[in-house]
């Protein structure tokens, strides 16, 4: 079989270089002879050689000098180095300065054949693990994680640069930006990828509740506790454990929190065996915790314990230079499921989503494409199609023009006043979360009623 592998030869001595020059070019290597060290340096450039076959002693340039001078034009080329047995310490000398192995005269051809062979394998490997290690170096991201605007590649070059160790990560953003996708991202390009990532959702258990997810449980610890059960952070050894809207957990669990965070340890409710789990955590919060431990409800220790490396996600108003990029990456994905011959969005359709405000951010995004998708009867997705389209037809603003801010205000007053001015069960049903309804409060300006 042929081989592209590049070898050259260099002694002084002309049987020599023939007699290898013939047994490597007939087991299908490129190869060259030099007749003295100065001859080989003439000839070489980087990546020009993959293997030298150096004799050790020759006038002028010796071998351990032309070592010396070709490891500094290229570290990756492979020295063999000839030698007659009275030179054996000097052989070990030449490996110790980075020559890969020796042969002494008399040469086997058969041993030499097989050195070279296992030697230029070995390099061919490690360039493989190089390429590799380089293609890593563009970040593996989750499907929906997407973008190309100055914001989202800041996000990716933090992902990139806090992957690779275990510190703990706070990623906050309003709810629907995607802080889970980026948990993920950090956890599919760390050291834990082939592990779990595990996912918890603080704000949707109530406290007992809540303590069995992440600690577990044994048989018996609580009414309907018939089995034993693991917890989260068991489930969590040697991967990574997620745990979304941090800021809901009460004071008891945060104490728990800040404890197994910093031991590892835990056990399970009702149990009294020590669990030990090696996990990475990651957090996510749509609440401003600074102000939740000013006020006291949030530990200042576990705010300082959890705050070490930082990710904001923006919403998706702050980066609308990706909502085509996502529109038509849920556009796919749906008219693929539907089996739909929808394959573009209409510039009208386009500028709208485009001036749209998102308070939902990408989850509103995906569920407005879907829609337009089952209802679609085109082969491209219409104004019409969305599903906001008629409240803001409806809204008028106080200059007689239609706007976008216009029919937001309404809605939020609308619902504002049919929930009795409840903030939680208003941003539910609007699905934001409460900081950004109260900054739509004050935006517009909205007030309770006396």
């Amino acid at each position: 079989m042929s081989k592209n592998e590049r070898i050259l030869i260099v002694d002084d001595e002309k049987i020599v270089r023939e007699s290898l020059f013939h047994w490597f070019e007939e087991d299908g290597y490129l190869v060259e002879t030099a007749e003295s060290g100065e001859d080989a340096l003439r000839r070489f450039d980087k990546d020009k050689y993959d293997l030298l076959l150096v004799d050790m002693k020759m006038p002028g340039v010796s071998g351990l000098d032309l070592l010396t001078k070709v490891r500094g034009i290229d570290k990756n080329v492979i020295f063999i180095m000839i030698t007659a047995f009275a030179s054996v310490p000097t052989a070990i000398k030449a490996l110790k300065d980075g020559a890969y192995d020796y042969v002494t005269k008399p040469i086997d051809p058969d041993e030499l054949s097989h050195l070279v062979k296992k030697a230029l394998e070995q390099k061919a490997l490690k360039t493989e693990n190089e390429k590799l290690r380089g293609s890593i170096e563009e970040i593996i991201k989750p499907d929906n994680l997407i973008g190309e605007s100055q914001q989202m590649k800041k996000i990716f070059e933090l992902i990139q640069t806090v992957a690779l160790n275990d510190t703990t990560v706070m990623i906050r953003g309003e709810s629907g930006t995607g802080k889970e996708l980026v948990a993920k991202a950090i956890h599919i390009n760390s050291k834990r990828r082939y592990f779990p990532f595990i996912t918890v959702n603080c704000g949707a258990l109530a406290e007992l509740l809540l303590e069995s997810e992440l600690f577990g449980h044994e048989k018996g610890a609580f009414t309907g506790a018939q089995f034993k059960r693991k917890g989260k952070f068991e489930m969590a050894d040697g991967g990574t454990i997620f745990l979304d809207e941090i800021g809901t957990v009460s004071q008891k669990m945060q104490v728990e929190l800040l404890r197994v965070i910093e031991s590892k340890q835990f056990k399970h409710v009702g149990g009294n065996e020590t669990i030990t789990s090696d996990f990475r955590i990651i957090i996510a919060t749509n609440e401003p915790l600074e102000e939740l431990v000013k006020q006291g409800s949030f530990r200042e220790d576990l705010y300082y314990r959890l705050n070490v490396f930082s990710i904001n996600v923006p919403p998706l108003r702050e980066r609308r230079d990706d909502i085509p990029i996502l529109a038509y990456y849920f556009l796919s994905k749906f008219s693929t499921a539907m089996n739909k011959p929808i394959k573009s969005i209409s510039q009208d359709a386009m500028d709208f989503l485009v001036k749209y405000e998102w308070s939902g951010n990408v989850r509103e995004l995906e569920n407005a494409i879907e829609r337009a998708v089952v209802i679609g009867k085109d082969d491209k997705i219409k104004v019409g199609d969305l599903p906001f389209h008629a409240a803001i037809n409806n809204s008028v603003g106080s200059n007689g023009e239609k706007t976008l801010s216009a029919m937001e205000k309404k809605h939020i007053q609308k619902v504002l006043v049919e929930n009795n001015w409840n903030i939680s069960r208003t941003a539910s049903l609007l699905k934001i979360d409460r900081v950004t309804l109260y900054n739509k409060i004050s935006k517009y300006e909205l007030q309770k009623p006396g």
